[in-house]
């Protein structure tokens, strides 16, 4: 077994993480930030975010394990006074996961052929720079509204519950491996038109954007940012791989939400 800690310097998640790699060190278990069997994120969401970018090209093999250092994090399910606990449940570790879907993005430059591939376990957005957005929407190469708006995100059954949720898009589990669209502040009146609501897409259906030519654009993809791009097309699909987690005592979706939105009442 070949453990990685990935960890940030922001709320002390530097030294639970120092912590960590010692106390596994202790047990005994190879810590190895190379080729990882499992990665431990030590700091919030965003810092397992990063941790799957970094990784994302060994994800056939990896299984990630959220600690936070903070507030209560959507992934991570282990608190940084639980590291005693956590290397037992390592030592412990039978191979069981639980995988969530994952988005494959396709980038076209203009003048390119070959597109650029990223990847995102919570959402991706699509906005053009100092003015509004106009892109065509194709569904399975079939064109479905013209867009004129702030932008467009695109989001993963747990990328649902991120931005997608805060622009009005439905909180889906992740069981159900579709793709949802969320319009971003949508002119709507009688000239133009658009749906003016979430669309979610089935597993086998794929959604295409193509921005009108003029201008450059600003493209993320969780974390990452690609700004002042100029973009022909943008086409979306549910990723023939999924983000595995290690499942010692891995948090249910509906408990995430609940705890994420909800909360208990004797917190008011």
């Amino acid at each position: 077994m070949k453990v990685a800690v990935y960890s940030t310097q922001a709320n002390n998640a530097e030294n639970v993480g120092k912590q960590l790699v010692s106390k596994l060190k202790e047990a005994q278990i190879t810590v190895d930030n190379e080729q990882p069997d499992i990665v431990v994120t030590v700091g919030g969401d965003g810092t397992l975010l990063s941790a799957f970018q970094h990784y994302r090209t060994q994800l056939a093999h990896v299984r990630f394990i959220g600690v936070h250092t903070g507030h209560l994090g959507f992934y991570t399910d282990w608190q940084d006074y639980e590291l005693d606990d956590l290397v037992k449940a390592i030592q412990a570790d039978t191979g069981e996961s639980v995988g969530y879907p994952i988005l494959d993005i396709d980038v076209t430059l203009v003048g390119e052929k070959k597109p650029i591939r990223y990847q995102a376990v919570n959402e991706s957005t699509i906005k053009k720079i100092s003015s509004t957005l106009v892109a065509d929407v194709y569904i399975k190469d079939q064109l479905f509204e013209r867009f004129r708006g702030d932008g467009l995100c695109i989001s993963t059954p747990t990328g649902s519950t991120a931005y997608n949720r805060s622009i009005g898009g439905a909180v889906i589990h992740p069981h159900l491996e579709v793709l949802q669209m969320a319009e971003i502040a949508s002119i709507n009146n009688r000239v133009f038109r658009t749906l003016g609501a979430s669309v979610i897409m089935a597993p086998d259906e794929w959604v295409t954007i193509r921005p009108a030519h003029g201008g450059n654009f600003n493209f993320t993809a969780d974390q990452v940012d690609v700004v002042n791009s100029p973009i022909e097309q943008i086409e979306y699909r549910i990723g023939k791989q999924k983000i595995n987690f290690a499942k010692y005592r891995h948090i249910g979706f509906w408990n995430r939400v609940h705890n994420a939105f909800i909360g208990d009442r004797n917190e008011d």
